[in-house]
Parts: C-alpha cells; sequence; structure tokens
C-alpha cells in the first residue's frame, strides 16, 4: 500500500449541485491515477447506473438498507429521493495512511470528524450566476428546483478547522490542476 506509518487524511468534498464537484473529483483521479496514497471513493447510490453524474456503485434500495444495517457504511444519508453510502472500507485506507477523497453532503462533516483523526474539507463554490447557468444547462431541475438550490447555496457558509474554499470558476483545465494540488499537502 504505502510506507507510511501515519494515520492518513480524509478529504471532504462539499459543494452545492452543479459546482462542478464530479468534473473536479474526476479529473483529479485522473491526474493522481499512479499514486497509490489517492483514494478517489465510488459510493454506492439507490440509482441507475445509467441515470447518469458520477460514477457510482448501483444499489436498490433493498440492497442499501441491508448493507447499512450489517454496518457496511460508515457514512450514509438521503437527499433528493437517494440514499449514499461511503463504505465503511475506507477506514482502513485511513488507517493506512492513505488520502481518501470523497463526495459528501455537508451535513456529515461533524461526523466525520468525529470518526477520523483528520478531517479535511474542500468546500466548492461558484459565483450566483455561473451556478445558475450550469443548472439550467443540465436540464434536470424544474424552475422551483434551480431557485431552492440557489438560495441553499446561497445561505450555506462553512469555516473551521481543515477548512479549504475552492472557487470553482476558473477553465475546468486549470480548475482541475489547481483542485488536484490540494491533495499534496
Amino acid at each position: 500500500m504505502n510506507s507510511r506509518s501515519n494515520t492518513g487524511i480524509l478529504w471532504l468534498v462539499v459543494g452545492p449541485s452543479g459546482a462542478g464537484k464530479d468534473s473536479l473529483l474526476d479529473g483529479a483521479k485522473a491526474a493522481l491515477s499512479d499514486c497509490p496514497d489517492h483514494y478517489f471513493v465510488r459510493r454506492d447510490i439507490t440509482r441507475p447506473a445509467d441515470a447518469g453524474g458520477e460514477d457510482h456503485n448501483p444499489v436498490s434500495v433493498a440492497e442499501f438498507e441491508r448493507t447499512e444495517k450489517e454496518g457496511g457504511y460508515c457514512l450514509s444519508w438521503e437527499a433528493h429521493d437517494l440514499r449514499y453510502g461511503i463504505p465503511k472500507a475506507i477506514e482502513a485506507d485511513v488507517a493506512a495512511g492513505r488520502h481518501v477523497i470523497v463526495n459528501v453532503s455537508r451535513a456529515l462533516i461533524g461526523q466525520a470528524r468525529e470518526m477520523f483523526p483528520d478531517v479535511r474539507v474542500v468546500n466548492i463554490t461558484v459565483p450566483r450566476a455561473v451556478l445558475e447557468s450550469r443548472l439550467r444547462g443540465r436540464g434536470r431541475e424544474s424552475e422551483a428546483d434551480i431557485q431552492r438550490r440557489l438560495e441553499r447555496a446561497e445561505a450555506f457558509t462553512l469555516e473551521g478547522p481543515g477548512v479549504i474554499t475552492f472557487i470553482n470558476d476558473r477553465p475546468l483545465e486549470d480548475s482541475i490542476a489547481a483542485f488536484t494540488a490540494l491533495f499534496a499537502q
């Protein structure tokens, strides 16, 4: 695995829908593919594989609930009528000294901080106009949903230990390079 004996870092990537988390994570994963000390978590989600969005492990609600009941997730949550689970196996990766990078709900930050000794949070933000354009371009939300997402994004602030605010308003290649550099700390 690696030669480090210290505990690794759990990197939580958070931000509003449309901020570009998936694009940044995909780019960083490709850039760090030859670095065994970096592990990008593939989440279990109760949606079909062909539903679009991130590469995930599609599971049924029954499978999700069974895994959750058996303690197979260290973190789990529900959002937008979907269930999300982070496999418990990441605990061993962090204990082995790896950088474990995962997209999670902002609501889980406190729980993750209680569970893991070194948690860093990358809070991805974008200016309102950029976020609005991206949400409209996806064509997945109604006008009311877009307005709710914009209001929620503006109302949310995140500060505290280990929080890095990343403004994702540059060309994609530039943003990916800057985002990837965060994990070399």
